[in-house]
C-alpha cells in the first residue's frame, strides 16, 4: 500500500536481504536532522517531540514528524508559506536564487 508518491509503504519491520535500508534511513537522518536543526532555531523544538527517521518496506527513507498540536502544524504550515512567498518575491525582483541545501542522493 502506498501513495502516489511511494511514500506509505509499510515500515520495514521485517527486513529483507536485498533492500537497502541503512542508504534510506540514513537519508531520513539526515533530513529529520536538518528540520530538527531549524525548529531550534525557531525554539519550535518542543512542538515537534516526535521527529524520527524511519524507512519503507522498499527502504525509501521517511521523516515523521509524529504527534503534534493543530497551533504546531499551523505554525509550521505558515513558516513554509512565508519561505515559498519570499523566494518568489526573490525571483520576482530578478534576484539571484537562494542556495538550497541539498542533500546528495544516496
Amino acid at each position: 500500500m502506498t501513495d502516489r508518491r511511494g511514500v506509505v509503504a509499510k515500515r520495514a519491520e521485517n527486513l529483507a536481504p536485498d533492500v537497502p535500508y541503512v542508504r534510506g534511513w540514513n537519508r531520513a537522518r539526515r533530513g529529520a536532522g536538518a528540520l530538527a536543526d531549524q525548529l531550534v532555531l525557531l525554539g519550535l523544538d518542543s512542538d515537534f517531540p516526535g521527529l524520527v527517521a524511519d524507512v519503507n518496506v522498499a527502504g525509501d527513507g521517511l521523516v515523521h514528524l509524529g504527534t503534534v498540536r493543530p497551533e504546531a502544524a499551523d505554525l509550521l504550515a505558515g513558516l513554509i508559506a512565508a519561505g515559498l512567498q519570499a523566494e518568489l518575491h526573490d525571483v520576482a525582483a530578478g534576484a539571484p536564487p537562494a542556495t538550497r541545501r541539498r542533500t546528495p542522493a544516496a
